[in-house]
């Protein structure tokens, strides 16, 4: 695990070189196809050489959901299990590994005719109007979503509509993580922090040198992509999607992304404080694939 910019990529692939790894991606933008350089993917090459399971697996117009990464995951750490391998999950979609490690509950899936009337409502009232919408019928389900998080507001009120129970009812009825998997946490906390910012804004000006805003337009050109789709809403995407729209221009929308990329590398981090049983490695002091070899060896001997 990981905020992103923190190397986790390089990590696994030198990895999988000493010992018997499969990878297994933990990304919620690196499952669509032709999302390619704003969201660091592997260069195809890359990718051939060392297979990622759950890369390019749908379309940007398509929806997925924690519970079907859990579905999909399970699926491909069954299927390395039986080759006689090891799973190696890496990403920084932390929701994904915590309901892969905990379990979750059963909720109902996506309604798109709901999704979008609740899009309808934000682009006339705003984000924040909704959250306190959602705070009135599901007061610790808002909580713990900030105010401008229109995917988690967007799901939290979704549920809520379609079933006539909250989100923290349907938490509470909570699907059982798998009693035979044992994970072992390892996550890349690079420090100081500023280091990793200085990481954040040199990748995210190699991505606009590399055609990012070209990728983002050949994307708007598929007939049923909106900015509204969670591919869309993506760190990077949003904001280019809206310096396209004549929102504002070039260089806001790159001081945009980066800003929203530092946040998010802030939310991940917060994310990570919280995890238990983590083994941190600061990957700005130490050789992480040194430091999670000798982990390793003694694991897999066990």
């Amino acid at each position: 695990m990981g905020p992103t910019a923190s190397g986790k990529t390089d990590v696994a692939i030198a990895l999988t070189e000493r010992f018997p790894l499969d990878l297994i991606s933990v990304d919620s933008a690196l499952i669509y196809r032709g999302m390619d350089i704003g969201t660091a993917k592997p260069e195809p090459e890359v990718l051939k050489r060392y297979p990622h399971a759950l890369v390019d697996i749908l379309e940007p117009e398509e929806f997925y959901s924690a519970g079907e990464f859990i579905r999909d995951a399970t699926r491909e750490i069954d299927r390395i299990h039986q080759q006689g391998r090891v799973p190696l999950l890496v990403g920084g979609t932390m929701m994904y590994f915590r309901t892969l490690i905990q379990g979750m509950a059963d909720l109902p899936p996506a309604v798109e005719a709901v999704r979008a009337v609740i899009d309808v409502e934000a682009e006339k009232l705003g984000w924040p109007a909704l959250h306190k919408e959602l705070a009135a019928v599901d007061p610790d389900a808002a909580a713990k979503i900030n105010p401008n998080d229109s995917q988690r507001i967007q799901r939290a009120l979704e549920v809520f509509r379609v079933s006539d129970r909250t989100l923290t009812d349907w938490h509470q009825s909570t699907r059982e993580a798998r009693a035979d998997f044992r994970f072992l946490k390892f996550a890349l906390v690079p420090e100081p922090r500023a280091a990793l910012h200085a990481r954040i804004e040199e990748r995210l000006d190699g991505m606009l040198e590399a055609a990012f805003i070209d990728e983002v337009l050949r994307l708007r050109g598929r007939d049923q992509l909106t900015a509204s789709h969670p591919s869309m809403r993506a760190v990077g995407y949003r904001q280019l999607w809206a310096h396209l729209d004549g929102d504002y221009g070039r260089s806001e929308a790159r001081d945009r992304a980066l800003a929203a990329t530092r946040q998010l590398a802030k939310r991940q981090l917060t994310w990570l404080r919280s995890e238990t049983g983590l083994i941190a490695i600061n990957s700005l002091e130490t050789d992480a694939v040194a430091a999670i070899s000798t982990r390793l060896d003694r694991e897999l001997e066990a």
